[in-house]
C-alpha cells in the first residue's frame, strides 16, 4: 500500500518534470523564431535583404557579405532595434574593397612684390628644402609663406618635370600665380608690355618639357593714352597714319581696315591699344572720317578726344566739300565735334609779307630761333621755353616782335617747340594759317608722340603737318651692339686679359679688379642676354677638388659682377673642374692654360641655359666632395711646407658651403659629410663624400708626381 502510493507520487512528478520539459522545449522554439522572423523583417525594411539571420536560444547570429562596411553597419543597427543589442553576434563579412587611390598633387605658387606663397599636396619623398631654398632666393628680402602639406604616395610620373619647369618660369615672373599638377602647369601672369608678353609667352612655349602641357594667360597693361590721337592723311606720298588710338583689338581691326580701304599699304599696321577712349563709338568715329577724307581724295583729319579736325586738300571742289563734310556731320555718332576747313587757293603776294616764325634745330644740338613774336613777353617767355628743352648755351633768339600777330601765335609757339624736341635734328614754321614740324629722328614713335602733342595743344581750328623721316643710323637702340658682337668682344677681352686667383682659392686676386670693371662696363653696353660663366681648373689634385673650386671661382667672378651693379638676371655660374681641357695637363703652360674663367652665351637653339640648371645638381653632388680640401688642401705631398701651407692658407668657403679648419682636420682622421649649395640649382643633390686619410692618399700617388691643388 504505501509503496503503490510512493510510485503514485513519483509518476506524478516525473510526469509533471516531462510536461516542463516540454512546454521549455517549445517556448525556445518559439522564441528563436519571433526573434528570427522579427529581425528578417526589420532587414527587409531597412534594404538590408543581404543579411542572413540565424537564432539560438535569446541570441541572434547575423552571416552573409556586406557590400561595403556602411551597410554592414547598418544591418546591425536594425537587429538591434528587434533584440537587445548585446543578443546580437556579428559574423558578417565586408566585400573587398581596391587599395585607396593617390591624393591628387599639386601646388598653387602665388608670387607678388609683397613676397612668395605656396600651398597644396606634395609627395613625401620630395625635396622640400630644396623647393624652399629656390623659391627664398627668387623672393630675397620678401617673405616666403609656405603652406605645403606631404602625403606618403609614389609621386605621379611627369611630376618632377613640372615642378621643376614651373620653378624655372617664376624667375621672369614676379607678379603671377602658378598651377602645378602631375603633368600640367597653368601660368597666370602680367607682363609691364604687349612686347614684353610676347617675349614671355614665346619662351615659356620653348622651355616646357615634352612630358608637361603649358596653359598661359599672360596679360599686359594697356598705357593711359592723353588726349586719346589719331591722325590720318592722304597726300602724293599716299595715306598713312601719323598717330593711331584705339580702345579694343576689335576696334583697331575696323580702324586698320578703313584705312586700307582708303589706299593704306597693308603693311602699316600699327596701332596702339589704350585707355582712355572718349566714347565707346570712337571705332565708328573714325571710320566715317577716313572714309570721308577717302572721298575727298587728299587731305587730313585729326582726333584729339572728341574733337575731330579735317582739312581738304587746297583746290578741293567746293560742292563735293560741302556734300562729304554734310554725310560726315550727319554720320557720326554723338559726343564728336566736326571742323572741317577747305583752305583756299593762295594768291600772289609780296615775298617777305606773311608773318613765321621758324625754329632750326641742328643735329649737334643747337637751335637757331627766327622771325616774328608778339611782344617782349612772348619772346621771353619762348627763349626761358627753348633753353629748358634744349639746353641754356645751345639757343640762338634772333625774333623780331610784331604785335599784329594772331591771339594764339605765342601758344602755337610752345607747342611747336615742344614738338621739335621729339627730333634728333629738323625744323618748325609756324604761319598764320598753318604749322609745319620737319625732320629726322631715331625714335620709330616720334610721328605718334608729335601728333599727340599737337593735338593736344592746339585748337581743333590750328592745321599742322608732320613730315619727319625715321633713319636707324640715329637710333640708340639700334646702334647698339647685338648680343653675338657683345659675347665676341667679351671673349676676346677676356683671352687677352686672364681673370686669375689666389693659388688654391676661391677669392680673386687683386689684379683682377681692373679687369672685371672693364667686362662689367662691356655688359652694360649690351642687350638683356643669358650667359653663363664657366670655372675650369687644371688635373691637378682630385677631380671632385677640383669641381668645387671651379665652381667656387664661377660664382666669385658673378658676385663680382653684382658688386658692380650689373644686372645679372639671366646668369648662372657653373664650374666644370678638369672636365674640359683646352691644352696638355702635362705640361706647366697647359696646366695655366686650363685654369681660366669663360663667359658663355646661353641660346634657346643650344638649350645650354637648361643644361645649365638642370645639370646643376650633378654638379652639385660632385662639389660636395670635401670642399674645405677643395680650397686649398694639399693630397698625396708628403713635405712640411705643403701641409703647413694647406692648414695656413685655407680658402674662404663659397656662399652656402661650410668648411672651417676644425672640420678640415676631421677630414684627415675620418669620413665627413660636407653639404654643398649652389646658385643655379633647381634641386639640391646631398653627397656624401669620404676623404682618404693623408698616408692613404700617399700610397696611391705615383712616386714624384705633384698632386697638390695648389695652382688650380
Amino acid at each position: 500500500m504505501r509503496l503503490s502510493s510512493l510510485l503514485i507520487v513519483f509518476a506524478t512528478f516525473a510526469t509533471a518534470a516531462l510536461l516542463s520539459i516540454v512546454a521549455a522545449s517549445l517556448s525556445a522554439d518559439l522564441i528563436e523564431d519571433t526573434s528570427k522572423s522579427a529581425v528578417k523583417r526589420e532587414l527587409s525594411l531597412a534594404g538590408q535583404d543581404w543579411a542572413e539571420v540565424h537564432a539560438e536560444g535569446l541570441q541572434v547570429f547575423l552571416a552573409g557579405t556586406a557590400p561595403t562596411e556602411a551597410d554592414r553597419f547598418r544591418a546591425m543597427t536594425a537587429a538591434g532595434r528587434i533584440v537587445d543589442a548585446a543578443r546580437v553576434i556579428d559574423n558578417m563579412q565586408v566585400i573587398a574593397t581596391a587599395d585607396i587611390a593617390p591624393p591628387r598633387f599639386s601646388i598653387e605658387i602665388l608670387r607678388n612684390d609683397a613676397g612668395i606663397s605656396l600651398i597644396g599636396l606634395i609627395p613625401a619623398d620630395s625635396d622640400r628644402d630644396a623647393i624652399l631654398r629656390t623659391i627664398r632666393k627668387l623672393a630675397g628680402t620678401r617673405t616666403v609663406t609656405d603652406l605645403l602639406e606631404t602625403a606618403e604616395y609614389d609621386a605621379p610620373r611627369a611630376w618632377q618635370d613640372s615642378l621643376d619647369y614651373a620653378l624655372k618660369a617664376l624667375r621672369d615672373l614676379p607678379r603671377s600665380k602658378i598651377s602645378v599638377d602631375a603633368g600640367q602647369v597653368s601660368i597666370t601672369a602680367m607682363a609691364n608690355s604687349p612686347d614684353e608678353r610676347q617675349e614671355l609667352s614665346a619662351k615659356l612655349v620653348r622651355t616646357a618639357p615634352g612630358t608637361v602641357d603649358v596653359n598661359l594667360d599672360i596679360s599686359a597693361p594697356r598705357p593711359v593714352i592723353a588726349p586719346f590721337t589719331l591722325r590720318f592723311l592722304i597726300d602724293e606720298d599716299g595715306a598713312r597714319f601719323d598717330a593711331c588710338s584705339a580702345d579694343t583689338d576689335r576696334s583697331r581691326t575696323r580702324i586698320l581696315t578703313a584705312a586700307r580701304n582708303a589706299g593704306m599699304d597693308a603693311s602699316r599696321t600699327n596701332c596702339t591699344i589704350g585707355l582712355g577712349v572718349p566714347s565707346p563709338n570712337w571705332a565708328e568715329a573714325v571710320e566715317v572720317a577716313i572714309n570721308g577724307l577717302a572721298e575727298l581724295g587728299a587731305g587730313s583729319v585729326t582726333f584729339s578726344d572728341a574733337d575731330m579736325s579735317l582739312t581738304a586738300a587746297q583746290g578741293t571742289d567746293q560742292a563735293v566739300f560741302d556734300r562729304v563734310i554734310g554725310e560726315m556731320d550727319s554720320a557720326l555718332p554723338e559726343v564728336f565735334a566736326l571742323a572741317a576747313t577747305l583752305p583756299e587757293t593762295p594768291e600772289t603776294v609780296a615775298e617777305g609779307t606773311t608773318p613765321e616764325f621758324t625754329a632750326t634745330l641742328s643735329p649737334e644740338g643747337l637751335v637757331a630761333l627766327r622771325g616774328r613774336l608778339s611782344n617782349d613777353v612772348a619772346r621771353a617767355t619762348t627763349e626761358s621755353f627753348a633753353k629748358a628743352k634744349f639746353g641754356s648755351e645751345q639757343v640762338y633768339m634772333a625774333a623780331r616782335l610784331d604785335e599784329t600777330l594772331p591771339q594764339s601765335w605765342p601758344f602755337r609757339v610752345m607747342a611747336g617747340l615742344d614738338a621739335l624736341a621729339q627730333l634728333h635734328h629738323g625744323t618748325l614754321r609756324i604761319t598764320p594759317e598753318s604749322l609745319a614740324v620737319t625732320g629726322k629722328t631715331g625714335d620709330t614713335e616720334a610721328n605718334a608722340r608729335i601728333a599727340q602733342l599737337l593735338a593736344g595743344n592746339l585748337s581743333s581750328t590750328d592745321h599742322f603737318s608732320i613730315d619727319v623721316l625715321y633713319v636707324e643710323e640715329l637710333d640708340p637702340l639700334a646702334a647698339l651692339p647685338t648680343v653675338e658682337e657683345c659675347i665676341a668682344d667679351i671673349q676676346a677681352f677676356n683671352k687677352d686679359n686672364k681673370i686669375v686667383f689666389e693659388p688654391g682659392s676661391g677669392t680673386l686676386d687683386a689684379s683682377a679688379a681692373d679687369i672685371l670693371d672693364s667686362i662689367a662696363i662691356k655688359i652694360s653696353d649690351c642687350p638683356e642676354m643669358q650667359l653663363e660663366i664657366q670655372g675650369h681648373t687644371d688635373s691637378q689634385g682630385r677631380e671632385s677638388m677640383n669641381q668645387a673650386l671651379s665652381q667656387t671661382r664661377a660664382q666669385s667672378v658673378l658676385t663680382a659682377l653684382q658688386d658692380r651693379r650689373i644686372l645679372t638676371k639671366g646668369f648662372v655660374a657653373n664650374g666644370y673642374g678638369e672636365t674640359q681641357p683646352i691644352a696638355d695637363n702635362e705640361t706647366e703652360e697647359g696646366r695655366e692654360a686650363n685654369r681660366r674663367i669663360e663667359f658663355v652665351l646661353i641660346t634657346p637653339d643650344t638649350g645650354a641655359a637648361g643644361d645649365a640648371e638642370e645639370g646643376s645638381a650633378a654638379d652639385e653632388a660632385t662639389a660636395g666632395d670635401d670642399v674645405a680640401a677643395s680650397e686649398g688642401t694639399s693630397e698625396g705631398d708628403d713635405t712640411a711646407e705643403d701641409s703647413t701651407q694647406a692648414d695656413e692658407a685655407p680658402a674662404a668657403p663659397a656662399e652656402g658651403e661650410s668648411a672651417t679648419a676644425s672640420e678640415q682636420e676631421a677630414t684627415e682622421t675620418a669620413p665627413a659629410p660636407v653639404d654643398s649649395e649652389t646658385e643655379p640649382s633647381e634641386t639640391e643633390v646631398e653627397a656624401e663624400a669620404e676623404t682618404a686619410p693623408a698616408d692613404e692618399a700617399e700610397q696611391t700617388a705615383p712616386a714624384g708626381e705633384e698632386t697638390t691643388n695648389d695652382q688650380n
